[in-house]
């Protein structure tokens, strides 16, 4: 079906801006256009002005993204880089400072070091360990802790059961073999599952989104947040029922995918939202982080030492660790290890599955 012809430019922009060079989801579009429409928009000035908003351009190369801004929607021409011009210098963002480009080394394509950088990007998800996430799901409702409710059941508690009772003399003619008796239910703790998804987190993130959607579908309470240099929820996308469906949402949820490492930050974020803390209270925290923080550990571990007031436990599962013997490196990591109930690996599907597992059943 063809658009109308006034959304043309509309629907141009976000591939016009990946073939320049920038970070331009295709989630974004439908984002632009409603941001349009709360503008007015009464000129080419607010359409302008909806785009900056929505793609954020850096400041560096805001003078570029207007000229393909004005080739798509004013049919101007634009130079394109010259050769052996950096076509991409992300921005630096940094929460109480002035904004900086990153040093060298700072951030690799790789994902191999933490950084205060924050980069936009979109994330699409590939298929691979379908069986190994069925699996988790079958297992994950039986090993997850539980916890006493106020409501109650029959049981071998203490407390007599007079409505079974009663029930009972009528059916045995005033007689009584058994006094029923009742006792408090249990039912599976909340689990908050918090990934990390700054750069050096890149090849893992995949496989931790799919290990969380297997979790919410097992367990529908849990809660599902990314941190990176923003705090995102992504539970209500990963209740879909569809795989590929829910995390394509949750992509499309996410705007810094692959960029900076502000962990203390956003966790500090978490905790001041009154309505987010409390998916934390009496919860199983599971953190799949490298906890390559940038900067000093003092945000992270005043935010853990937060979370560790509110949490029943605390579960890190760290891609970098290799074996029991394996000790972190950077000063975030080691100053926050006694707020840890355990430090597990967790560099794949099967070791995160293996140890949110474990440490349930461990726990129980």
């Amino acid at each position: 079906m063809t658009p109308p012809r006034p959304l043309a430019p509309f629907l141009a922009l976000a591939p016009a801006l990946r073939a320049a060079g920038f970070a331009a989801a295709p989630e974004q579009t439908t984002a632009f256009i409603a941001a349009v429409g709360l503008l007015g928009p009464r000129s080419i000035h607010a359409i302008r002005r909806a785009a900056h908003a929505v793609f954020g351009p850096d400041p560096d190369r805001r003078a570029a993204f207007d000229e393909v801004f004005d080739a798509v929607f004013l049919g101007r021409a634009f130079a394109a880089p010259a050769p052996g011009a950096p076509e991409d210098l992300p921005g630096a963002y940094d929460a109480g400072g002035p904004m900086e480009l990153p040093e060298g080394g700072e951030e690799e394509p790789g994902g191999q070091q933490a950084t205060r950088v924050e980069r936009l990007a979109g994330r699409s998800f590939d298929g691979g360990e379908a069986r190994a996430l069925d699996a988790f799901m079958r297992a994950a409702p039986a090993a997850m802790p539980r916890r006493l409710t106020r409501r109650l059941a029959p049981g071998r508690g203490r407390r007599p059961d007079p409505r079974r009772a009663f029930r009972q003399m009528v059916r045995r003619d005033g007689e009584i073999t058994r006094l029923p008796r009742l006792m408090r239910r249990r039912k599976p703790r909340r689990v908050l599952l918090l990934i990390d998804v700054s750069g050096s987190m890149k090849a893992g993130t995949e496989g931790a989104m799919r290990l969380a959607h297997a979790l919410v579908q097992a367990l529908p309470e849990t809660e599902v947040f990314t941190l990176g240099t923003r705090l995102t929820r992504v539970s209500r996308a990963l209740r879909i029922r569809n795989r590929d469906h829910a995390l394509s949402m949750a992509a499309g949820l996410v705007a810094d995918w692959d960029g900076g490492t502000r962990l203390g930050e956003a966790l500090a974020v978490f905790l001041s939202v009154p309505r987010f803390a409390a998916h934390a209270r009496g919860a199983m925290v599971a953190m799949i982080s490298d906890g390559l923080e940038r900067g000093g550990p003092e945000a992270l571990l005043t935010a853990m030492a937060r979370l560790r007031g509110l949490a029943w436990g605390i579960l890190w599962l760290n891609p970098l660790a290799d074996g029991p013997a394996w000790q972190p490196e950077t000063r975030a990591m080691r100053a926050v290890m006694p707020l840890i109930d355990r430090l597990m690996p967790g560099a794949g599907v099967a070791d995160l599955a293996e140890g949110l597992l474990r440490f349930a059943r461990d726990a129980r």
